[in-house]
């Protein structure tokens, strides 16, 4: 079986282009995910000014707390997106919230 699971629902020795852009699309998302978040963190925890080569434990708290923080919005909108999907209004020009 392939990474994609390409084998299962197509014939042998074919790719399944459509999982193959999915998971493009998603990694992609998860990158850009990534990247604002490091990006937020490290502008509100860590000082411009580097005196040690390691966090201290203020950063390092404020690092955590940033990171938990960015990654619970970002679930709550991701389930409010799908919420919306659901119900069919993806392609309305009405807001999210």
């Amino acid at each position: 079986m392939s990474f994609l699971g390409a084998r299962s629902q197509t014939p042998s020795g074919s790719i399944n282009m459509d999982k193959i852009d999915m998971a493009l699309t998603e990694l992609d998302t998860i990158t850009d995910f990534f990247s604002r978040m490091v990006q937020s963190c490290h502008a509100k925890c860590i000082s411009t000014r580097y005196a040690e080569a390691d966090l201290n434990k203020g950063e390092s708290v404020c690092v955590d707390r940033c990171v938990a923080k960015f990654t619970d919005v970002q679930k709550k909108v991701m389930e409010r997106l799908q919420a919306k999907q659901q119900q069919g209004g993806a392609g309305q020009s009405t807001g999210i919230f």
